[in-house]
């Protein structure tokens, strides 16, 4: 405890002791069923409270039927939600965690395809969640809006929680009033500071009126850096110490971004680890009352308590951390804080998943949101243990392996290369994707740890697996770039014009230094993601003169739902990269000529100089030996199976591990 005394030191709130200043905070995880908390949400939030959080802010409640944003948001305006909240509650004060609820309106910025809907807002503004429009509310409207959060917090106490959040954060409604540039009224909801904190100030006043003083009363609020238009630093002190001043307050959670500046709302690997702690240390100096929490890109208990000593802030609210590792704050308290499965802030299965309104679940980490399914970021030991053999560690290999031994099998890990990671390993090469490294190392660490006869350098053949003896055989040996350098959008093409002219490389072989390259090169990115995107990043800081073409309307088209995209293609035009969009390669000319480019609208042609060109496509499945070991009945998993992406790499590992015995 002793390197991390301050994050787990014990907080008091209104009399109840968290027994650490680490949150799960607030976020929305989109698993209601028909509007209700089942069992999977249960599920989810009871396994981070039984892995030591000392409190739980649980998803956001549309606190009306004009807020809703999601498919998988809690019913508004429905006490059928008290009962089903009530298991979450029990299950999760179970565990000795103190939870709360948080309650949102989203204002202007709501979904009509889902609410059917409008967006009332201060004074209708355009919505920066689509190209609708919103409605200025009337006074009785507004009223309407302060009564219906009212009683969103009845429900949250009937329902057996500590407290509530009041979200003012991210430009929602609350602070589309408390900004000018959003709030336009003339009557006493708008002008002066008082008029715009009006509806904040009667709502919280409400709450520690009808729920009372055992009651938690937190304000969640966003710091926007990039838009001088939105609260900064000084506004967003003088609103907070005016809440404050109340007393009825009693945390304050700080976020980063807004509806204007979404990709630091939920920041990924492209933004710093501490995105807010210069905002929560001003915070601190002008309150009297409230705690302070940090948010916003903290992932490690290192980081955590690094801000709670240097006395930044008070509490701090680790999300994705916590979906990476639900057993953060149980593993940091025992003193093993490096078992901690380290978060890599790439959003593909969190925020990806919930930008596409399925529930979330995790990269790293594929138990999350499937708790109730397979007992939670836990392991049963097997009743009859055997001899596990798994061919290939990359990400499916190294999970199947580490999963199989924790159950108590005897596991042997073979891989080809000298190093553990396969692809992913090379992926963690590209900028700031050192994170991937990181878990790796906790891989490895955790593979030595668990007695896995680890095996590099060991490319096996049928014959060497069969003298190896396994009771069970599991192949991970991954996927290889397509040789013929097929496109998808020229499917006539069986391969490449020009590919025998020499010069072409796949995205692998540039991470891997084998590829020879001159000073302008084509990068040609048929996914959409960090494959070619972040391979192209990665030439142009080594001085290369790029182009990326892609037959997407915009570069990183995949990454849009990890909320990177708008920062990588900012980074690749500052460094120079252009972009040719819905365009493929029509014929690569070698020799330094480069290649002709053809535009997929209107067929029209031109040729791009370069004198390499590296391709970023579909790679195919690579299997050796599933035919040859059929009799052994070995599983194919990940990539060997079918190449994706490395989530489904990962749960097909952790899947396979746990049907075995």
């Amino acid at each position: 405890m002793s390197a991390h005394r301050h994050l787990l030191s014990p907080l008091d709130l209104r009399g109840r002791t968290l027994r650490n200043r680490i949150v799960f905070g607030a976020h929305t995880a989109n698993m209601a069923e028909d509007g209700l908390p089942g069992a999977r949400y249960r599920d989810y939030l009871r396994e981070r409270a039984l892995g030591g959080a000392g409190m739980i802010v649980a998803e956001p409640v549309p606190a009306h039927r004009t807020g809703v944003l999601t498919r998988g948001n809690f019913r508004a305006e429905d006490d059928s939600i008290i009962p089903a909240f009530r298991a979450v509650t029990e299950a999760v004060k179970s565990e000795g965690a103190t939870i709360i609820q948080q309650i949102y309106h989203i204002g202007g910025h709501g979904d009509s395809d889902l609410s059917f809907q409008p967006h009332w807002s201060p004074s209708g503004r355009p919505s920066y969640h689509d190209s609708d429009g919103s409605h200025a509310m009337s006074e009785g409207e507004i009223l309407e809006l302060l009564d219906a959060h009212a009683a969103a917090a009845h429900r949250a106490k009937a329902a057996g929680f500590d407290g509530v959040e009041i979200w003012a954060a991210y430009n929602s409604l609350i602070d589309q009033f408390w900004l000018p540039w959003s709030n336009r009224r003339t009557d006493r909801w708008g002008g002066s500071l008082e008029n715009r904190t009006r509806f904040s100030r009667l709502l919280i006043d409400r709450i520690r009126r009808d729920c009372g003083e055992d009651f938690i009363v937190g304000l969640a609020i966003s710091h926007d850096a990039t838009f001088q238009l939105t609260l900064q630093a000084e506004a967003l002190c003088e609103l907070v110490a005016l809440h404050d001043a109340t007393g009825h307050v009693d945390y304050v959670t700080c976020g980063a971004g807004s509806y204007l500046d979404f990709g630091r709302i939920i920041p990924p690997f492209t933004e710093p680890d501490t995105l807010t702690v210069p905002i929560t240390e001003q915070l601190k100096s002008v309150v009297r009352h409230a705690r302070i929490t940090a948010e916003a890109g903290i992932r490690t208990p290192d980081v955590g308590e690094q801000v709670i000593a240097s006395g930044a802030a008070d509490l701090v609210s680790i999300v994705r951390g916590q979906i990476a590792d639900p057993h953060l704050a149980r593993k940091t308290t025992a003193g093993q804080s490096d078992r901690v499965r380290p978060c890599l802030s790439c959003n593909q299965m969190c925020w990806g998943r919930r930008s596409r309104d399925y529930w979330i679940s995790c990269l790293i980490n594929p138990s999350s949101g499937r708790e109730v399914e397979w007992g939670g970021d836990r392991f049963t030991r097997s009743e009859s243990p055997c001899h596990v053999l798994v061919v290939g560690g990359g990400p499916a290999g190294m999970e199947a392996a580490r999963v199989a031994a924790e159950r108590g099998h005897r596991v042997t890990l073979a891989e080809a290369q000298p190093q553990l990671g396969g692809q992913f390993r090379l992926a963690g090469l590209q900028p700031r994707r050192a994170q991937i490294l990181d878990l790796v190392a906790w891989f490895e660490r955790e593979l030595a740890r668990l007695g896995v006869d680890l095996r590099l350098n060991s490319f096996l053949d049928a014959e060497a697996v069969r003298d190896i003896g396994a009771d069970r055989v599991i192949l991970a040996t991954g996927s290889l770039p397509d040789e013929d350098g097929f496109q998808r959008w020229l499917p006539h093409l069986d391969t490449l014009p020009g590919l025998d002219r020499g010069a072409v490389w796949p995205a692998e072989a540039v991470m891997r230094r084998e590829a020879r390259l001159g000073d302008a090169v084509i990068v040609y990115d048929e996914g959409g993601h960090w494959k070619g995107t972040g391979t192209a990043w990665h030439l142009a800081e080594a001085g290369h003169k790029v182009t990326i073409v892609t037959p997407d309307a915009h570069v990183g088209k995949d990454l849009t739902r990890t909320a990177a995209d708008g920062y990588a293609r900012a980074r690749l035009a500052k460094l120079g990269v252009q972009f040719r969009v819905e365009s493929a390669i029509a014929e690569w000319l070698g020799n330094g000529a480069g290649a002709r480019v053809v535009n997929l609208l209107d067929g029209s042609e031109d040729t791009v100089p370069a004198s390499a060109l590296i391709l970023a496509t579909t790679n195919r499945a690579f299997d050796p030996l599933s035919e040859d070991l059929a009799d052994l009945r070995p599983v194919l998993i990940g990539d060997a199976a079918a190449p994706r992406l490395a989530p489904y790499a990962f749960h097909e590992g952790r899947k396979t591990a746990l049907q075995i015995g």
